[in-house]
């Protein structure tokens, strides 16, 4: 709904959604007691939203413009062009008002709504005659004592240049910070409404699909679904963050889709990935008393969710703080382990040295070969001459291939070095197991 149509009554109910009218209150209030000026929330009309009149009143000279309503509509107008101006600018906008005050607005923009603080009644001068005698040229038609005004003028507080800039930088912080806490929850709302465009697209796409034998049907879903989760265990201890996250929405949509009207059985199947999910994150290499208060503090939170969407939103949220606990060294080296040995596994045919094995596994070419031999007992370029001696003795028991092209496809340059290779490991020269083989 465009703002400009919204009653006062619906932007403060957006505002109560987006900030919270507590905070917003608290906010003012405090801004208020700290500089002894009275603080207001307008909107592009000079509405006013939010007062802090409990805490400051409007001084006597406001009160007495205010008192007539052609004095009332001039202040909107004032307030309205301040609050267009700040957000034009996006930073704070000193003005005068109409009846020559001192005024700051502070522009506060929520998504397509846009509000502006604003504070001030005071001078930055003594008044003057010739302010005095504005007064009376503006009081003009409004039905209030000239005498009274003048003498509210003579009483307004005066404050220096330096103290004016100072509480507009304050009130440039206090909208700041109220437009951050409202982003929040913009973003939070965006995210869930991805997420739930996502999910919605998965269902229909599902509901087009095949709806017969049921019974079929369920229990191939069972085991799908247990699929899922041991292709979603596997990931996340393997610390395959973008796959996990898909598994995981694939496996929300298969509970969503046969307990939307059952938040209490959606928690309960939630709860059982949370344990699958964290004894993953455990094997991975995290902290056990880590994951262990982590899951408390999770059951605590899922408790208190009451929407299916939240819920959603608030699992992916659980996966990604599991998949970024640190593991242990001890743990890391293992994963680093197997990480180079599935490389040399994928690329034996092809020239490897140690450099390149340990830029895959993101460690030093010196560490990642300790560790290598700590473990498996064997060097790096052992492993792999092993790797393709095998891959050699799998192809010299297929006819169609020759010693020459053996040591090619198995990853030697030198068949003469193939054959000295092979008969140590082997003890017999290729030729020979070759025959032996056929």
């Amino acid at each position: 709904m465009n703002q400009a149509n919204m009653t006062p009554e619906k932007e403060l109910r957006c505002l109560e959604k987006l900030v919270g009218l507590n905070m917003l209150e608290k906010m003012l209030c405090s801004f208020s007691k700290s500089t002894g000026l009275k603080a207001i929330l307008v909107d592009t009309r000079g509405n006013t939203l939010v007062s802090t009149d409990h805490e400051i009143k409007d001084c006597s000279f406001c009160r007495k413009i205010r008192s007539d309503s052609s004095g009332m509509r001039k202040c909107q107008r004032s307030y309205a062009q301040a609050c267009t101006e700040a957000a034009k600018y996006g930073e704070p906008y000193i003005f005068r008002c109409h009846a020559g005050l001192i005024m700051w607005s502070a522009p506060i923009v929520l998504n397509e709504y846009v509000f502006s603080i604003i504070c001030g009644q005071v001078l930055m001068w003594e008044p003057e005659d010739y302010f005095l005698e504005e007064i009376e040229e503006m009081v003009k038609g409004l039905n209030v004592d000239v005498s009274a005004v003048k003498w509210a003028a003579a009483q307004l507080e005066v404050m220096s240049s330096d103290k004016v800039q100072a509480a507009s930088d304050l009130l440039f912080i206090v909208a700041n910070q109220i437009m951050k806490s409202g982003m929040i929850v913009l973003e939070q709302r965006r995210n869930i409404t991805a997420q739930q465009a996502r999910l919605a697209e998965e269902i229909q796409a599902r509901k087009r699909s095949e709806v017969a034998m049921r019974t079929i049907e369920s229990r191939a879903f069972s085991i799908n679904s247990l699929d899922k989760e041991h292709e979603l265990k596997s990931l996340v201890r393997n610390g395959k963050k973008r796959a996990a996250h898909q598994v995981l929405e694939n496996l929300l949509v298969d509970i969503i889709e046969i307990n939307s009207e059952q938040i209490d059985t959606v928690k309960t199947r939630v709860v059982e990935l949370v344990v699958i999910i964290s004894r993953a994150a455990v094997d991975g290499g995290a902290d056990l008393s880590v994951i262990l208060q982590q899951n408390s503090l999770f059951y605590l939170e899922l408790l208190k969710i009451t929407k299916t969407e939240e819920i959603c939103l608030w699992a992916r949220g659980m996966l990604e703080t599991f998949m970024n606990q640190d593991i242990n060294k001890d743990q890391k080296n293992i994963l680093a382990i197997q990480k180079a040995a599935e490389y040399i596994q994928k690329n034996f045919r092809n020239k490897l040295t140690i450099e390149d094995i340990s830029q895959v596994v993101y460690l030093s070419p010196c560490y990642v070969s300790r560790i290598f031999k700590q473990s498996l007992g064997c060097t790096l370029m052992e492993y792999l001459t092993h790797v393709r001696i095998e891959e050699a003795k799998t192809m010299l028991k297929d006819p169609k291939y020759n010693v020459m092209q053996v040591a090619e496809e198995s990853g030697f340059e030198d068949p003469a070095y193939f054959t000295r290779v092979f008969k140590k490991i082997e003890g017999i020269t290729p030729s020979r197991f070759k025959q032996y083989a056929l």
